[in-house]
């Protein structure tokens, strides 16, 4: 057990925890004033626990990245099990990454964030994986040409993550636009984006 700053003990899992709060301090901050120093603060342990588990901010901030991919794979997963045929099924996916990015303020950002490449970082490659594969083989049914997949989920992947950012900029917020609109909307697009690829 580690003692936090008011004497007491934190039981658990410290780990998880500190990756949870990680989360949520991105959530309501964003990630680029992001500070272990904080997440220690706010996790009610020492400033030095958290390099008990992670040797620096970088293995910390890939933790929270694959727990980004964990749970946007398991976001897009639902998604696409609501629908029953490959078009809707990968629009509601590109929905289900904007709201999921509205609510968090993590998407690609933070997947794919500087210094989080390297070999080392296994658990985040593997998610990352099982979230693109989910895009990536919706977006090979509908295409005529593998190149032309690829194309398309990064193009939704642009969309989705763009309509969430302008949500999160306040530009869709001064047209009034609710959370549910901006997804619907993202939706909107995905499905013109996919149909008009399928046409080419």
């Amino acid at each position: 057990m580690i003692h936090d700053m008011g004497g007491k003990y934190h039981h658990g899992d410290l780990r998880a925890e500190l990756v949870r709060v990680s989360l949520d301090l991105i959530a309501e901050q964003g990630p680029t004033t992001f500070s272990v120093a904080e997440v220690a603060r706010r996790a009610k342990v020492s400033p030095g626990a958290p390099y008990r588990h992670f040797p620096g901010k970088e293995s910390l901030l890939a933790a929270v990245a694959a727990a980004v991919a964990d749970q946007l794979a398991d976001r897009v997963h639902d998604a696409i099990e609501a629908e029953t045929e490959p078009v809707a099924a990968l629009a509601a996916a590109a929905g289900a990454y904007t709201r999921y990015l509205m609510e968090r303020r993590a998407g690609m950002n933070i997947i794919y964030a500087d210094g989080l490449q390297g070999p080392e970082h296994t658990l985040l490659h593997e998610q990352t994986r099982r979230l693109t594969d989910q895009f990536l083989m919706l977006c090979l049914s509908v295409a005529d040409q593998p190149q032309d997949g690829l194309e398309l989920m990064e193009q939704l992947f642009t969309q989705a993550h763009g309509y969430g950012t302008f949500y999160l900029d306040g530009v869709f917020t001064k047209q009034g636009y609710s959370t549910d609109v901006v997804v619907r909307k993202s939706v909107e697009a995905a499905r013109a984006a996919i149909e008009g690829r399928a046409k080419m």
